[in-house]
């Protein structure tokens, strides 16, 4: 019988279609049990429940169902607690077999991908969107933020090194033991800085206005301002390399664990230029690889052409030798222009696409191919930038 929506009738007949679908349910999943198939109370109230059904008799199905199957306790509060196991289960499978979620932490990639960098931008120069709350959905959208860090009380400056692109920086008090909070400032915030004299001299890095590590500061001081950028979020792409052999021009993302020369247990994001087998060398501003500039796929084109990629970015730099001969390794590293790398059969060479800034084989040699974790798919955070969606 046809019962208007939304009235006593419907729900009456709604839960009426709940209790035989549970009781059929109860009948498909218990019957062959021992208890209720080989005599004894369970058994009989389980013929009940089958005659029940059969005659569709709601009330009597409901009264056995409370006996054979009584309520649990808190049934809501486990019934949320399953699909939130199930939830991590299914995320955490996808994240490490399909998709996992990736930031770009340096610029080593720019202007392909961008990693957290800072636009320097004086207090008076700070908009409306640069003021809290509306500063967190300009951030939510643009993946910028301004800051203006100011010492809290007298004390030193303290910087130390991170692996997420920024450096962290700190005012500490020795004679009060107090230690601010932590404030994260992009690595090209800083500059690096000579200090010393003779044998003592060596390279510090200093904040624009000249801060150093160790400075004395005072309650109040502005120790820098401007609009920290969040890098580009992408999704590792995991499964490809499984149907296909990893190829030039992939953007990869590989494990620094085992590799000397890298800070160990975290993962790198460069551009694959060179693949098993192959002969590597940079002469006169472009990759060279078996006596050959490879011009594919369209990327490795630009990189050698110095072309831009996009009309609001600036053109690539080509590649360069690291022209660092205190990382010379023969035969495995490019320090000056002629040195030639003879890649191994599992062995795959690393660069990234802002080739004067970036610290990649040319330092530290070939990426094993027991290190690959997979290839980047696509930017999906900032949404508002011309970088968002697949990259190439």
């Amino acid at each position: 019988m046809f019962a208007l929506p939304f009235t006593k009738a419907a729900r009456v007949r709604k839960e009426a279609k709940a209790v035989l679908n549970a009781a059929q349910t109860f009948v498909l999943s218990y019957e062959d049990l021992p208890a209720y198939r080989d005599g004894g109370e369970f058994a009989m109230r389980m013929d009940n429940l089958r005659a029940a059904l059969s005659a569709r008799n709601v009330a009597e199905c409901k009264s056995l169902l409370e006996y054979l199957d009584p309520p649990k306790s808190f049934a809501a509060g486990r019934e949320w607690l399953d699909i939130l196991v199930v939830s991590i289960s299914v995320a955490m499978a996808f994240r490490a077999y399909f998709y996992e979620p990736f930031n770009i932490p340096t610029g080593s990639m720019q202007p392909t991908l961008y990693g957290n960098h800072s636009i320097p931008c004086s207090p008076e120069e700070a908009g409306l969107f640069d003021v809290t709350p509306l500063k967190w959905l300009k951030w939510a959208v643009t993946g910028e933020m301004y800051e203006h860090f100011q010492a809290p009380f007298n004390g030193t400056l303290q910087f130390h090194p991170t692996n997420t692109g920024h450096y962290d920086m700190r005012v500490v008090n020795g004679a009060s033991g107090r230690t601010s909070r932590r404030m994260l400032v992009p690595t090209d915030v800083l500059h690096p800085h000579e200090t010393g004299d003779g044998p003592y001299r060596h390279q510090t890095f200093a904040l624009p206005n000249g801060l150093t590590h160790g400075s004395p500061v005072s309650a109040g001081q502005t120790l820098w301002s401007g609009k920290v950028v969040t890098g580009d979020f992408l999704f590792v792409n995991r499964w490809l390399w499984n149907f296909r052999h990893p190829r030039r021009g992939d953007v990869m993302i590989f494990s620094t664990t085992g590799i000397k020369g890298l800070q160990q247990g975290t993962h790198y994001i460069k551009r694959m230029t060179g693949t098993p087998g192959e002969t590597l060398t940079i002469k006169g501003g472009h990759l060279v690889v078996d006596g050959r500039q490879p011009m594919e796929p369209r990327r490795i084109r630009q990189i050698q052409n110095h072309e831009k990629w996009h009309e609001k970015e600036y053109p690539y730099a080509g590649y360069r030798p690291s022209d660092r001969p205190d990382y010379s390794m023969p035969g495995r590293t490019i320090s000056a222009d002629g040195d030639e790398v003879k890649l191994g059969p599992d062995e795959y060479y690393a660069c990234g696409d802002n080739s004067p800034s970036s610290y990649d084989s040319r330092y530290w040699g070939p990426v094993p191919a027991a290190n690959l974790r997979g290839i980047a798919g696509g930017v999906f955070w900032p949404i508002w930038n011309h970088r968002w969606g697949p990259i190439e």
